[in-house]
């Protein structure tokens, strides 16, 4: 990965006012954020930049409004959890461009913090308007992009800025791009895959880069029955995309060229109805009932996950190994993930997992903590994984 600045390149900040791309698209109920895990993932550089003295200025988008004023997707609405992280009073800025957002930046003192109201309340935002843009950077001398969570998307605040304003990776994002380096960019081998989830519709690309890219794939999830279809496995009632399985072929033929080997369950547990504490039963993969349907891997499988982790040195994990979310169906996940967990925590392995089923999978697990980094960017983390390029990663390495 090509170098890009961080916020060790700022010196004297006092007195600079320093935009910063936060992601502060919080869950919220009844007026109450109801999960402050990515307000809590970005204060490291917003308290470090105040601490430093500078004017620090939050862009952020909630929600989609769709270039026009929402009032239920104010940001206003986030000020006091902000604060109550930060443990620092936040300003608020009823815009985000012109007189009101120039007035609430006048009226700051050094380390000062404001939040600006949403960026996507202006249709430049999304299309990276240069005159949104200009109107954007005249707010501030420097530009921090600390959403990595947003950096898929070539918007205003997340790309053109950094064409505008002196640009630095913030400790967030720095942090993500550095484990993202770790887990596919330059890693350590064996790299071994791990990729679960319902569908191979929505992973094609995914799958297609990975299995160029590491030793092992492992495939789990409902996705599992797409390849054993496409295999000749007959899989009962199982959630299975048989049409898709010459693309299953596909990417098995690519992993054969690549060198990668495909790992699919050798047994799985069956049921006939999809609800917690079903009657179930373990199954050879071959013999799955016709009126039965797989949801979660079997032990003889979750025994061979374990053992390619124990072999790998690097290991990149997103998606579920079965209907994790209904018990007893979450053995195969929490299993692997707790293995996982031991391995990192012993030095023997380099573990990245990201994507929103994954994180509440290894949540679920009590692992996220041993990890040695679980990414909550969704769509950016998806679309590195798939190796696309990141237009707000991309800015920031190209940056002088």
């Amino acid at each position: 990965m090509p170098a890009f600045k961080t916020i060790d390149d700022l010196n004297d900040i006092a007195g600079k006012r320093v935009l910063v791309r936060v992601d502060l698209n919080v869950p919220v109920a009844d007026g109450n954020v109801t999960d402050k895990t990515r307000i809590e993932r970005v204060a490291p550089t917003i308290l470090e930049l105040s601490q430093k003295g500078a004017k620090v200025i939050l862009l952020a988008h909630f929600g989609r409004p769709k270039g026009e004023p929402v009032a239920d997707m104010s940001l206003s609405l986030i000020v006091p959890a902000v604060e109550e992280v930060l443990d620092h009073a936040v300003s608020f800025a009823s815009d985000c461009i012109g007189a009101p957002a120039a007035d609430a930046v006048a009226k700051m003192n050094d380390g000062d913090i404001l939040l600006l109201e949403n960026t996507r309340f202006h249709k430049g935002e999304e299309k990276n308007d240069p005159a949104f843009v200009e109107a954007l950077a005249a707010n501030g001398d420097i530009y921090v992009n600390d959403a990595f969570s947003a950096a898929h998307r070539a918007h205003a605040s997340t790309e053109g800025l950094a064409r505008h304003l002196p640009a630095y990776a913030g400790r967030t994002m720095q942090a993500e791009l550095e484990a993202l380096e770790k887990g596919l960019g330059q890693p350590v081998r064996p790299v071994v895959a791990i990729v679960g989830g319902a569908k191979v519709s929505s992973k094609i690309d995914l799958l297609m880069n990975l299995v160029k890219k590491v030793d092992a794939l492992v495939i789990g999830g409902g996705m599992a029955n797409t390849f054993l279809a496409a295999r000749g496995t007959q899989v009962g009632k199982s959630l299975c995309e048989h049409d898709l399985a010459e693309t299953a072929k596909q990417i098995m033929i690519e992993a054969a060229t690549s060198g990668c080997a495909i790992v699919l369950p050798e047994d799985g547990v069956v049921a006939r109805e999809f609800k917690a504490g079903a009657a179930n039963e373990i199954v050879d993969i071959n013999a799955i009932p016709a009126d039965a349907m797989v949801l979660d891997v079997g032990p003889k499988s979750v025994e061979s996950i374990k053992a390619w982790i124990s072999r790998a040195e690097t290991l990149v994990w997103n998606g579920p190994l079965g209907a994790f979310e209904i018990d007893p169906f979450d053995a195969a996940t929490v299993a692997a993930a707790k293995h996982a967990s031991e391995c990192t925590k012993a030095g023997k392995l380099v573990s990245v997992a990201g994507g929103g089923d994954t994180v509440a999978a290894l949540n679920h697990a009590g692992v996220s903590d041993d990890f040695s980094y679980i990414s909550t960017a969704g769509g950016a983390f998806l679309e590195w994984m798939e190796g696309k390029e990141l237009p707000g990663v991309a800015i920031l390495t190209a940056a002088k």
